[in-house]
């Protein structure tokens, strides 16, 4: 059965960190609403880094227990490096995405940076896009809710300790790059 998979990255000491969340296209309005009802009076997205400690951990509890599966793929960079690390750790993605049969990719937009991920994944699928099926785009977070798991995940994923603890049982493979 095809899936839809979102993809979001976070940095921290020394590691690069790229969540690709996996959703069951039956579960993509379901999920929505969920995270949807998850915003606080006023807010436009949920941003790991901007919420305060205590509603993290709700929200890592709850994002844990949507019906997704996360991967990671992590790296060891440094700010030369980080660009390269993102995509390395892109490209591999992509290709279990393919084998996993991914229908729809999409990538929390970096605005003018986005055309290094755009080039990582042509080359990841083989230069012939169409012939794989996967269609991919990037997108705000503020208008696609399932960028929100990601970029939770691997913020949690990132601080480690009881923070990857909260998330660990949505998390199926960790790849080290």
């Amino acid at each position: 059965m095809p899936v839809h998979a979102f993809i979001d990255e976070s940095g921290r000491d020394g590691a690069y960190i790229v969540c690709v969340s996996v959703v069951d296209p039956a579960q993509l309005v379901p999920t929505r609403k969920q995270l949807a009802a998850l915003l606080l009076p006023g807010q436009r997205e949920l941003h790991f880094k901007k919420e305060k400690p205590r509603r993290r951990r709700l929200l890592a509890d709850r994002i844990a227990a949507l019906p997704a599966i996360s991967w990671i793929y992590t790296t060891s960079c440094t700010p030369k490096t980080e660009e390269q690390d993102r995509q390395r750790c892109l490209a591999e993605a992509v290709r279990d995405l393919v084998a996993a049969g991914a229908h729809r990719v999409v990538i929390d937009s970096r605005q003018e940076q986005d055309r290094h991920d755009e080039t990582t994944i042509y080359r990841a699928l083989g230069g012939r896009p169409s012939e794989t099926g996967v269609v991919y785009e990037h997108h705000e977070s503020t208008a696609t809710p399932l960028l929100w798991i990601p970029d939770a995940v691997a913020w949690c994923y990132g601080a480690g300790g009881d923070w990857r603890r909260r998330v660990s049982a949505g998390i199926g493979r960790i790849t080290q790059l």
